[in-house]
């Protein structure tokens, strides 16, 4: 036993918590109506382990021994479970995948260093092996980083971080800590929590990916209005290539030529393994709220949430769901009791005798974080910025609702696989000026799409991480497939992610905020950094790793690859 806890070989999280509808009354009508599908007809449960096809490992002798020399005999693992398990990430076509064990490729051998020395020793005798290196950390990648290519014939090698998993140091005086990669969100924070700090990085990910994982992906969380995304909470880094480690201090500010730094983060493996990160840390707040408001139209939340990054209200978490995420949300309530059952109707009576539309209505939430006085103050500003757009307060008790389930939406898409409907998400960032059209367009994109399918589809989207000059605008769409063949499936789906990925290129948005590019955005890699920058891409990527050792394939599109 390597002590290293994975998540479910085909789905999201861990054995023992799956989502269901019986207790959400709400919820099947409304997945009725919007995708034709009945949540109460029988489902079709992932096949049993035993009856997946899993290739052979192609682990030779020699290294092999290399191997168990460099880490232990115990940390070398080749058994079936533990190599399916670090063949696919999370992503939609990953899990259609290995339900219809479709494993044409698996790594030969999964590799659990215990230190810096032992990653050193593990890349170096795969490169030397003419091997290929795939870094894992929690397996939640959604964009296909993890997946060896079909036709690689070299020995794959997946190098399992998750031994590497303690806080170093903290450096007080600087708001600093020293961390190794391997790190899970919630073991990272009951470290720094014991001791007074936080990062208040929380992905949706946050219970099952790494820091190391946040680093090579430019994650970020739903509190980076406050904290910032990965790229600003890492300020130095230790990265193990063949030979060699690179060695970034914890400086504040440099102008020292050309970020390396900025040349990790992003990486996805390219530029070696990283092993330590040192991550800005703050105290934990006195106060931590979530606040629940309702705006009459997506319009109005999307100017309010403009207006609240030009005021001087600083809050930590600025969303804000269209009508149909806000519809879905309302759909996923529980049955209230008591006088919390009588709130609701009465207060959609009064807004509709104000003349809402109520099946425009969007839902946001806010955070806020500090003192009782900063709160205060906070809330004051936020509140008349709410009222000037029209909206109302909800109050703390919807936000803390959110703030406890916000965690468990993945397990939703696991749910949708048993009950025959594919469920993905795509997100993007945008300057403020082109949100409204983005939107739009891709809404329109999406539906498009689904017309050509001849399926009934549905898509939804809320923003989220607000910036000077802009804002991310979070994606997600559900359709039932009209055929069974898992190859199909992906066919299929294939056809509403483009159409929604090639809005985003044309509505000069980007291809992803903070999933990564891996293999499922690339294609429209030179869309977003243009062609002399994917040039300048694939020139670092060769000079680093001429020999396609680390991770190959993620990144750059097939026809930039040497």
């Amino acid at each position: 036993m390597t002590g290293v806890q994975h998540q479910k070989w085909w789905g999201w999280g861990v054995e023992g918590i799956t989502f269901t509808h019986e207790d959400k009354p709400k919820l099947a009508p409304f997945v009725m109506e919007k995708v034709g599908i009945d949540l109460n007809a029988p489902g079709t449960p992932p096949p049993a382990f035993e009856d997946l096809k899993v290739p052979a490992s192609l682990l030779d002798g020699d290294l092999a021994s290399v191997l168990r020399a460099a880490v232990g005999d115990a940390y070398v693992g080749t058994d079936d479970m533990d190599r399916v398990v670090h063949t696919y990430g999370k992503g939609l076509v990953d899990l259609v995948r290995v339900r219809a064990s479709d494993l044409p490729r698996v790594p030969d051998a999964i590799v659990y260093p215990a230190d810096e020395d032992q990653v050193r020793q593990v890349v170096d005798a795969v490169v030397a092996a003419d091997g290929v290196l795939i870094p894992f950390g929690g397996g939640s990648n959604i964009s296909g980083s993890l997946t060896p290519p079909v036709d690689e014939k070299r020995v794959v090698v997946s190098l399992d971080l998750g031994r590497l998993n303690r806080v170093l140091e903290v450096d007080e005086a600087a708001g600093l800590a020293r961390v190794q990669a391997g790190v899970l969100g919630p073991d990272l924070e009951d470290q720094l929590n014991s001791r007074g700090w936080t990062t208040g990085h929380q992905p949706d990910s946050f219970r099952h990916s790494t820091l190391g994982g946040w680093v090579a992906t430019r994650s970020s969380g739903m509190q980076s209005d406050k904290y910032g995304d990965i790229s600003d909470i890492t300020r130095g880094m230790r990265v193990v290539l063949p030979g060699k480690v690179i060695a970034l201090r914890p400086l504040p500010s440099t102008s020292s030529g050309p970020s390396v730094r900025e040349m990790i983060l992003g990486s996805e493996g390219r530029l070696g393994v990283i092993t330590e990160v040192w991550v800005n840390v703050h105290r934990l707040p006195k106060n931590r709220e979530i606040v629940a408001y309702l705006f009459p139209t997506w319009a109005a939340g999307l100017a309010a949430m403009h207006a609240i990054t030009e005021s001087d209200a600083s809050p930590t978490v600025t969303r804000v769901s269209d009508a149909n995420e806000t519809a879905f949300s309302l759909s996923m309530q529980k049955p209230s009791k008591g006088l919390a059952a009588k709130a609701g109707p009465i207060l959609f009576n009064v807004l509709e005798r104000r003349g809402w539309d109520l099946n425009a209505a969007c839902l946001s939430y806010i955070g806020y974080e500090g003192d009782d006085d900063h709160l205060k103050y906070e809330k004051s500003i936020v509140g008349k910025i709410v009222r000037k757009h029209g909206g109302i307060k909800l109050g703390k008790g919807p936000g803390a609702l959110y703030d406890q389930k916000k965690f468990d939406t993945p397990y939703i898409r696991d749910f949708l696989l048993d009950i025959g409907a594919l469920g993905d998400v795509s997100e993007t960032a945008a300057p403020w000026s082109k949100l409204m059209d983005l939107y739009a367009n891709t809404v329109r994109a999406a539906t498009d799409a689904f017309a050509e399918l001849g399926v009934m589809g549905f898509v939804m989207c809320h923003l989220s991480h607000s910036y000077h000059s802009g804002a991310c605008l979070y994606f997600t769409f559900a359709f039932p497939p009209s055929s069974d063949v898992a190859a199909e499936q992906i066919e299929q789906y294939w056809v509403v992610k483009r159409a929604i990925q090639q809005s985003f290129v044309d509505n000069d948005a980007t291809i992803s905020h903070h999933h990564g590019v891996g293999t499922d955005h690339a294609h429209w890699l030179e869309d977003d950094i243009s062609s002399a920058g994917t040039e300048v891409m694939a020139g670092l990527l060769r000079a680093v790793d001429p020999g396609r050792n680390l991770n190959p394939g993620t990144l750059l599109p097939a026809h930039r690859e040497w």
